[in-house]
Protein backbone atom coordinates (compact mmCIF):
# COMPACT_ATOMS: atom_id res chain seq x y z
CA UNK A 1 0.00 0.00 0.00
CA UNK A 2 1.67 3.70 -0.51
CA UNK A 3 2.09 5.24 1.97
CA UNK A 4 1.23 8.77 0.37
CA UNK A 5 2.94 12.11 0.83
CA UNK A 6 5.94 11.94 2.56
CA UNK A 7 5.69 13.83 6.31
CA UNK A 8 6.51 16.68 6.83
CA UNK A 9 10.42 17.90 7.62
CA UNK A 10 11.05 17.59 11.23
CA UNK A 11 14.60 18.76 12.70
CA UNK A 12 16.51 16.32 14.60
CA UNK A 13 17.24 15.84 17.91
CA UNK A 14 19.51 18.63 18.99
CA UNK A 15 20.88 20.68 21.99
CA UNK A 16 18.63 22.41 23.78
CA UNK A 17 18.98 26.69 23.44
CA UNK A 18 20.41 26.65 26.93
CA UNK A 19 22.81 24.37 25.81
CA UNK A 20 23.89 26.12 22.34
CA UNK A 21 24.32 29.31 24.48
CA UNK A 22 26.50 27.37 27.23
CA UNK A 23 28.32 25.52 24.10
CA UNK A 24 28.85 28.49 22.76
CA UNK A 25 29.81 30.84 25.74
CA UNK A 26 26.62 33.20 24.89
CA UNK A 27 25.59 36.24 26.67
CA UNK A 28 22.81 38.11 26.09
CA UNK A 29 24.55 42.08 26.20
CA UNK A 30 22.10 44.63 27.96
CA UNK A 31 23.28 47.61 25.90
CA UNK A 32 22.01 45.42 22.70
CA UNK A 33 18.53 44.89 24.28
CA UNK A 34 19.15 41.29 23.82
CA UNK A 35 16.75 38.65 25.94
CA UNK A 36 16.60 35.07 25.24
CA UNK A 37 13.50 33.33 24.57
CA UNK A 38 14.30 29.89 25.51
CA UNK A 39 11.00 27.83 26.16
CA UNK A 40 10.24 26.35 22.86
CA UNK A 41 6.54 25.98 23.46
CA UNK A 42 6.34 30.20 23.42
CA UNK A 43 8.27 29.92 20.08
CA UNK A 44 5.94 27.69 19.02
CA UNK A 45 3.48 29.95 19.33
CA UNK A 46 4.64 32.85 17.83
CA UNK A 47 4.91 31.06 14.42
CA UNK A 48 1.48 29.60 15.04
CA UNK A 49 0.42 33.07 15.12
CA UNK A 50 2.00 34.12 11.41
CA UNK A 51 -0.69 31.88 9.79
CA UNK A 52 -0.12 28.48 8.19
CA UNK A 53 3.59 28.57 6.92
CA UNK A 54 3.54 25.14 5.01
CA UNK A 55 5.74 26.06 1.22
CA UNK A 56 6.16 29.65 2.56
CA UNK A 57 9.69 32.01 2.23
CA UNK A 58 10.52 33.42 5.61
CA UNK A 59 12.62 35.56 6.63
CA UNK A 60 13.71 36.26 10.41
CA UNK A 61 14.93 38.88 11.78
CA UNK A 62 17.92 38.76 14.87
CA UNK A 63 17.31 35.17 15.17
CA UNK A 64 20.05 34.77 18.71
CA UNK A 65 20.21 32.12 19.46
CA UNK A 66 17.81 29.98 17.20
CA UNK A 67 14.77 28.95 19.79
CA UNK A 68 11.91 30.99 17.03
CA UNK A 69 14.51 29.82 14.45
CA UNK A 70 13.48 25.98 15.23
CA UNK A 71 10.19 26.49 15.37
CA UNK A 72 10.10 27.86 12.10
CA UNK A 73 11.83 25.27 10.54
CA UNK A 74 9.22 22.52 11.73
CA UNK A 75 6.73 24.61 10.20
CA UNK A 76 7.32 23.14 6.58
CA UNK A 77 8.36 25.60 5.07
CA UNK A 78 10.60 25.38 1.75
CA UNK A 79 13.27 28.17 2.65
CA UNK A 80 14.11 30.40 5.88
CA UNK A 81 16.37 33.23 5.71
CA UNK A 82 18.08 34.42 8.94
CA UNK A 83 19.41 37.95 9.27
CA UNK A 84 21.72 37.98 12.50
CA UNK A 85 24.16 40.91 13.32
CA UNK A 86 25.91 39.60 16.04
CA UNK A 87 28.53 37.42 14.91
CA UNK A 88 28.74 35.47 18.09
CA UNK A 89 25.35 33.92 17.40
CA UNK A 90 26.54 32.57 13.75
CA UNK A 91 28.29 29.47 14.53
CA UNK A 92 24.98 27.87 16.44
CA UNK A 93 22.68 29.54 13.74
CA UNK A 94 25.05 27.43 11.27
CA UNK A 95 24.76 23.97 13.42
CA UNK A 96 20.89 24.21 12.59
CA UNK A 97 21.49 25.03 8.96
CA UNK A 98 23.41 22.10 9.00
CA UNK A 99 20.37 19.92 10.36
CA UNK A 100 17.83 21.39 8.14
CA UNK A 101 20.05 20.68 4.73
CA UNK A 102 18.82 23.15 1.87
CA UNK A 103 16.01 25.01 4.00
CA UNK A 104 17.77 27.84 5.69
CA UNK A 105 20.38 30.73 4.74
CA UNK A 106 22.53 32.58 7.57
CA UNK A 107 23.13 36.15 6.52
CA UNK A 108 25.40 38.30 8.67
CA UNK A 109 24.27 42.10 8.62
CA UNK A 110 21.85 44.56 10.02
CA UNK A 111 18.68 43.78 9.10
CA UNK A 112 18.14 47.98 8.57
CA UNK A 113 20.29 48.10 5.52
CA UNK A 114 19.62 44.54 4.24
CA UNK A 115 18.05 44.97 1.11
CA UNK A 116 15.03 42.78 1.28
CA UNK A 117 13.79 42.65 -2.31
CA UNK A 118 16.68 40.12 -2.85
CA UNK A 119 16.06 38.01 0.01
CA UNK A 120 13.91 35.49 -1.95
CA UNK A 121 12.22 34.46 -5.69
CA UNK A 122 10.94 37.16 -7.64
CA UNK A 123 8.40 34.81 -9.09
CA UNK A 124 6.85 34.94 -5.54
CA UNK A 125 5.54 38.66 -6.17
CA UNK A 126 1.69 39.01 -6.20
CA UNK A 127 0.13 42.04 -6.90
CA UNK A 128 -1.25 44.53 -4.04
CA UNK A 129 -4.59 43.81 -4.69
CA UNK A 130 -4.01 39.97 -4.23
CA UNK A 131 -4.01 38.38 -1.36
CA UNK A 132 -0.82 38.68 1.08
CA UNK A 133 2.30 36.59 -0.64
CA UNK A 134 3.71 33.30 1.02
CA UNK A 135 6.50 35.67 1.88
CA UNK A 136 6.29 36.17 6.14
CA UNK A 137 8.90 38.30 8.20
CA UNK A 138 9.43 36.96 11.81
CA UNK A 139 11.41 38.33 14.84
CA UNK A 140 12.00 38.71 18.37
CA UNK A 141 13.10 42.17 18.37
CA UNK A 142 15.69 43.89 20.19
CA UNK A 143 13.98 46.56 22.33
CA UNK A 144 16.42 49.16 21.16
CA UNK A 145 15.52 48.46 17.30
CA UNK A 146 12.03 47.82 17.22
CA UNK A 147 10.46 51.21 16.94
CA UNK A 148 12.92 52.54 14.51
CA UNK A 149 12.83 49.43 12.19
CA UNK A 150 8.80 49.08 12.13
CA UNK A 151 8.77 52.63 11.13
CA UNK A 152 11.08 51.28 8.45
CA UNK A 153 9.08 48.63 7.00
CA UNK A 154 5.78 50.84 7.60
CA UNK A 155 7.52 52.86 4.76
CA UNK A 156 8.49 50.06 2.80
CA UNK A 157 4.76 48.92 2.80
CA UNK A 158 3.55 52.53 1.92
CA UNK A 159 6.38 52.61 -1.35
CA UNK A 160 6.02 48.40 -1.99
CA UNK A 161 9.32 48.42 -1.44
CA UNK A 162 11.74 46.31 0.83
CA UNK A 163 10.06 43.21 1.95
CA UNK A 164 6.86 44.16 0.31
CA UNK A 165 7.87 44.04 -3.00
CA UNK A 166 6.64 40.59 -3.17
CA UNK A 167 3.04 42.16 -2.56
CA UNK A 168 1.35 42.67 1.38
CA UNK A 169 4.09 40.40 3.53
CA UNK A 170 2.74 39.74 6.43
CA UNK A 171 5.01 40.74 9.81
CA UNK A 172 4.73 38.77 12.81
CA UNK A 173 6.78 40.89 15.71
CA UNK A 174 7.69 41.34 19.38
CA UNK A 175 7.99 44.22 20.98
CA UNK A 176 7.70 45.57 24.91
CA UNK A 177 4.62 46.40 26.15
CA UNK A 178 4.28 49.77 26.31
CA UNK A 179 4.80 49.84 22.83
CA UNK A 180 2.73 46.86 21.80
CA UNK A 181 0.00 48.61 23.26
CA UNK A 182 0.77 51.60 21.43
CA UNK A 183 0.36 49.66 17.74
CA UNK A 184 -2.88 48.69 18.84
CA UNK A 185 -4.24 51.44 20.33
CA UNK A 186 -7.95 52.46 19.41
CA UNK A 187 -9.13 56.17 18.60
CA UNK A 188 -9.86 57.79 21.91
CA UNK A 189 -7.38 55.56 23.85
CA UNK A 190 -5.49 57.05 26.08
CA UNK A 191 -2.67 54.55 24.65
CA UNK A 192 -3.38 56.59 21.24
CA UNK A 193 -0.32 57.82 19.64
CA UNK A 194 2.03 58.51 16.61
CA UNK A 195 3.04 54.59 16.62
CA UNK A 196 -0.86 53.70 16.21
CA UNK A 197 -1.39 56.00 13.56
CA UNK A 198 1.20 55.33 11.16
CA UNK A 199 0.81 51.41 11.23
CA UNK A 200 -2.97 51.38 12.01
CA UNK A 201 -3.00 53.77 8.42
CA UNK A 202 -1.21 51.34 6.26
CA UNK A 203 -1.81 47.91 7.92
CA UNK A 204 -3.99 45.64 9.97
CA UNK A 205 -2.75 45.62 13.27
CA UNK A 206 -2.99 42.27 15.62
CA UNK A 207 -2.27 41.40 19.56
CA UNK A 208 -1.85 38.35 19.14
CA UNK A 209 -0.63 37.57 22.68
CA UNK A 210 1.49 38.43 25.89
CA UNK A 211 4.76 36.99 26.96
CA UNK A 212 5.62 37.54 30.31
CA UNK A 213 9.41 38.88 30.95
CA UNK A 214 10.32 36.07 33.04
CA UNK A 215 10.13 34.04 30.03
CA UNK A 216 13.02 35.80 28.56
CA UNK A 217 16.82 35.26 30.05
CA UNK A 218 18.00 37.87 31.33
CA UNK A 219 14.50 38.62 32.71
CA UNK A 220 13.44 41.89 30.86
CA UNK A 221 11.63 44.63 33.52
CA UNK A 222 8.54 44.54 30.98
CA UNK A 223 6.23 41.64 29.48
CA UNK A 224 6.72 40.96 25.40
CA UNK A 225 3.65 41.41 23.04
CA UNK A 226 3.91 39.13 19.52
CA UNK A 227 1.82 41.87 17.40
CA UNK A 228 0.54 40.66 13.90
CA UNK A 229 0.65 42.86 10.57
CA UNK A 230 -1.12 42.43 7.23
CA UNK A 231 -0.66 45.79 5.16
CA UNK A 232 -4.03 46.98 3.69
CA UNK A 233 -5.19 46.54 0.61
CA UNK A 234 -5.79 50.69 0.45
CA UNK A 235 -4.10 52.79 2.86
CA UNK A 236 -6.56 54.62 5.53
CA UNK A 237 -4.70 58.03 4.39
CA UNK A 238 -4.09 58.22 0.70
CA UNK A 239 -0.91 61.17 0.97
CA UNK A 240 2.66 60.25 1.08
CA UNK A 241 4.26 58.55 4.06
CA UNK A 242 6.99 61.54 4.26
CA UNK A 243 3.95 63.66 4.84
CA UNK A 244 2.00 61.82 6.92
CA UNK A 245 4.83 61.10 9.33
CA UNK A 246 5.48 64.90 9.55
CA UNK A 247 1.89 66.09 10.22
CA UNK A 248 1.73 63.48 12.73
CA UNK A 249 4.58 63.76 14.56
CA UNK A 250 3.89 67.77 15.08
CA UNK A 251 0.91 66.71 16.27
CA UNK A 252 2.06 64.20 18.61
CA UNK A 253 4.80 66.67 19.66
CA UNK A 254 2.41 68.32 21.96
CA UNK A 255 1.09 67.23 25.36
CA UNK A 256 -1.84 65.24 24.88
CA UNK A 257 -4.68 68.02 25.83
CA UNK A 258 -2.62 70.54 23.63
CA UNK A 259 -2.20 68.33 20.62
CA UNK A 260 -4.79 70.46 18.82
CA UNK A 261 -1.89 73.11 18.46
CA UNK A 262 -0.09 70.87 16.25
CA UNK A 263 -2.59 70.85 14.13
CA UNK A 264 -2.77 74.55 13.86
CA UNK A 265 0.91 74.55 13.26
CA UNK A 266 0.25 72.67 10.17
CA UNK A 267 -2.54 74.32 9.06
CA UNK A 268 -0.45 77.78 9.12
CA UNK A 269 2.49 76.15 7.53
Amino acid sequence: MATGKIASFRLPPLPTIGEIIKLYKLRAEKQLSQNFLLDLRLTDKIVRNAGSLKDSYVCEVGPGPGGITRSILNAGITQLLVVEKDTRFIPGLQLLAEAAPGKMKIVHGDILTYKMERAFPKELQTEWKDGPPNVHIIGNLPFNVSTPLIIRWLENVANKTGPFFYGRTQMTLTFQKEVAERLIASTGSRQRSRLSIMAQYLCNVKSCFMIPGRAFVPKPKVDVGVIHFTPLMEPQINQPFKLVEKVVRCVFSFRRKYCHRGIALQISL
